[in-house]
């Protein structure tokens, strides 16, 4: 593969994580190399956190890439595939990244891998050990019901089992991700969000009373209620290995799916948790758009390689969306045209 190296500069934009994952995804799929510097560079503690490395270890794993720079609180990173990414059975354990462990989010991982593996010719199965319910990442849940559906109307086959809750600062929690791969994906439309359906949501805790995820469901169903929305929340109680408790609802609408949560901590009350998660998902309702703030920008990546344009409605432009579509017209895949006053994405793949 003779490809030429693609730079990156990482503190671009919102200069997160986001930049990484997706630069890695890519990388596995086209074969470019990549030299990224300043990564991380806009958070408090730069460089790669435990769940950055393992997304690192992931993508090399599949790829057989060749790595310097993959230690933790590393700044910069040069990445070289030495092939196409392959199907296979995989494990990747983020606790394994830091000494003593770590609750880093495994739906990072898995969104770095995901479609590399889709694109890849055969089966795989993928077992992710890690923080499954954490701060400032897409929970697992929301990856089951919105993130997963959505993809799998656009032609990409795969599924996600949840094994064990871990959630911060403990970590512990397993899923298993199953791809048939193979297929390229197709494009979406999701410009009209159609007629209300309903919520459905689950209040869980592990490790804690059942008083608590019943007041969570309970609280919720209220809220949403008063506001002429029909939900249907399940308190629900699991084994882990540490206490932890959050709420989270998918919004069902005729075209499409939107995701919101609230995760527990301790002084928060349950009724909080609740009320924190429904005003999430009532303002969404309010914009009238297609596509949550999150699934936004993580549409954009199979949007990119899919077969024909794509084109979605946005509740909010976010630093992230703008980003993450900055990475992937640097690898030439696609061009992404952004209307911030229609709030419209529509991505176009250039077919080479």
């Amino acid at each position: 593969m003779h490809h030429h190296c693609i730079h990156i500069d990482a503190s671009y934009g919102e200069g997160g994580g986001q930049i990484l994952r997706t630069s890695l995804s890519l990388a596995a799929i086209t074969g470019n190399p990549i030299s990224i510097y300043n990564i991380r560079a806009r958070r408090e503690k730069p460089g790669l956190a435990a769940q950055h490395l393992t997304a690192v270890r992931a993508a090399a794993a599949i790829c057989h890439a060749q790595v310097q720079g993959d230690a933790l609180g590393s700044m910069t990173l040069e990445f070289i595939p030495s092939d196409a990414a392959k199907a296979g059975n995989y494990t990747f354990d983020v606790g394994e990244a830091r000494e003593g462990g770590s609750a880093g989010a495994i739906s990072l991982v898995l969104q770095t891998i995901l479609l590399p593996l889709a694109l890849a010719t055969g089966n795989s199965q993928v077992i992710l050990r890690g923080g499954t319910h954490v701060p400032f990442s897409p929970p697992m849940t929301y990856i089951e019901q919105v993130y997963l559906p959505i993809l799998r109307r656009m032609g990409i086959q795969v599924q996600v089992e949840l094994g064990a809750w871990g959630w911060y600062p403990r970590g512990g929690g397993i899923a298993k991700l199953m791809v048939s791969g193979g297929r390229k994906p197709s494009g979406i439309k999701l410009v009209q969000r159609g007629a209300w359906h309903q919520v459905s949501g689950l209040a869980v805790v592990t490790e804690l009373p059942s008083h608590i995820p019943q007041r969570m469901a309970i609280r919720a169903e209220n809220i949403l209620q008063e506001a002429g929305l029909k939900a249907t929340v399940q308190p629900l109680r699991y084994k882990g290995i540490a206490p932890g408790a959050g709420l989270f609802l998918t919004a069902e609408y005729e075209n499409t799916l939107a995701g919101f949560s609230a995760l527990g901590r301790v002084g928060l009350p349950a009724e909080k948790v609740a009320q924190i998660a429904c005003n999430e998902l009532l303002k969404f309702h309010q914009t009238g758009a297609a596509v949550d703030e999150h699934l936004a920008d993580q549409l954009l990546l199979p949007a990119a390689l899919a077969t024909e344009e794509s084109k979605y409605q946005v509740a909010k432009v976010s630093m992230h969306l703008i980003t993450n579509a900055w990475v992937i017209e640097k690898f030439g895949l696609a061009r992404v045209i952004v209307d911030e006053v229609e709030k419209m994405v529509t991505v176009q793949p250039l077919y080479d």
